[in-house]
């Protein structure tokens, strides 16, 4: 069996019997076809350790292949030769102990503060349509929401109390890991949420879940369900469909396209609570790397400090959006 035929086979079989994704797959397949490269026409079946270790270490790196991008390659080595090691094609296998190369995790992409202000500029508060999105918007920048949160949030999410004589949103989030999150909202995006919650066009729309709960974010149209289906759940938004809101109005705002993704703007959000010396523990909770079980009084204790550093910090604070105008008209004329 040739080399072409043998890698043919690994894949087939890591395809249909370990139940590998085919990006996975068509990943994996690349690379055995890199080391047959390397290997210059000799058999796969017969590399050494020392083969192995240099095609995963030094020649790759020649190749401009940096530590992070050689990892997919090595576990595809790795799990190669497993597999012929299992099917008894060789007696020793020489990717058994061959390391993943070390290297520095990448930092993040981040949008800037002048961009997130273009951002909340983009949508158009004249239609549904920008009301909804300038929500969304909201929500990512102004609490450091994934767009996995944000697309399952239902209207039982949203949890109404009383800051510094306001009426204000708390919002209980399910995230990464399933575990509860609760966090303020920034007071600009929690006047969006209301100017959306209240929108006529939004009490026409049939959202209502089986458990009497609604669908949060609705989406305006799904040509893949019958109309007298589109309601309820099939009215909830997907999150890639967050992600396109973002890229819509981010390149309609001249917003490079490495800004334009929700953790873009969760990173920000993190940031800047950094930049603005929130207590740790606190910034723990608000960007739900961490989650306490306390009492409901131990709750409401710590949301009013949270609000308020909340408030101070979030990047609504720093920049100018249409909602934080009519916030500073109304306390002008008060």
């Amino acid at each position: 069996m040739n080399n072409a035929e043998l890698i043919d086979k690994f894949i087939t079989w890591k395809r249909y019997n370990d139940g590998a994704k085919p990006r996975t797959a068509e990943a994996y397949q690349a690379a055995l076809e890199r080391l047959v490269e390397f290997l210059e026409g000799r058999d796969l079946e017969d590399a050494s350790i020392d083969d192995v270790e240099l095609f995963g270490g030094l020649w790759l790196h020649k190749q401009g292949v940096n530590a992070i991008s050689r990892r997919p390659y090595v576990a595809a080595v790795r799990e190669f030769y497993k597999w012929l090691a299992g099917a008894g094609r060789i007696k020793t296998n020489p990717a058994a102990d061959l390391r993943y190369p070390k290297g520095g995790r990448r930092l993040p992409s981040m949008i800037t503060l002048g961009n997130a202000e273009k951002l909340m500029w983009a949508p158009d508060f004249s239609t549904f349509a920008g009301v909804r999105d300038a929500a969304i918007l909201s929500l990512l920048l102004g609490c450091g929401l994934r767009r996995e949160g944000v697309a399952n949030l239902n209207e039982s999410n949203l949890v109404q109390t009383e800051h510094q004589g306001d009426k204000r949103y708390i919002l209980r989030v399910m995230e990464k890991g399933e575990k509860e999150r609760i966090l303020p909202v920034p007071r600009e995006a929690d006047m969006v949420l209301r100017l959306y919650l209240e929108h006529e066009d939004l009490q026409a729309i049939d959202r209502t879940l089986e458990s009497g709960d609604k669908v949060l974010f609705v989406s305006l149209g799904n040509k893949m369900v019958p109309p007298h289906e589109y309601i309820g759940e099939n009215r909830r938004m997907a999150p890639k469909a967050i992600w396109e809101i973002v890229k819509k109005h981010g390149k309609a705002a001249g917003i490079p396209d490495a800004q334009l993704h929700p953790h873009a703007l969760r990173h920000l959000y993190g940031t800047e609570l950094l930049e603005s010396d929130v207590d740790q523990h606190i910034r723990q909770e608000l960007m739900g790397h961490a989650d306490p079980r306390s009492t409901e009084v131990y709750t409401h204790l710590a949301m009013r400090k949270k609000m308020t550093e909340a408030d101070r910090a979030n990047p609504f604070a720093k920049i100018r959006t249409p909602v934080g105008e009519l916030i500073s008209k109304l306390r002008r004329s008060s």
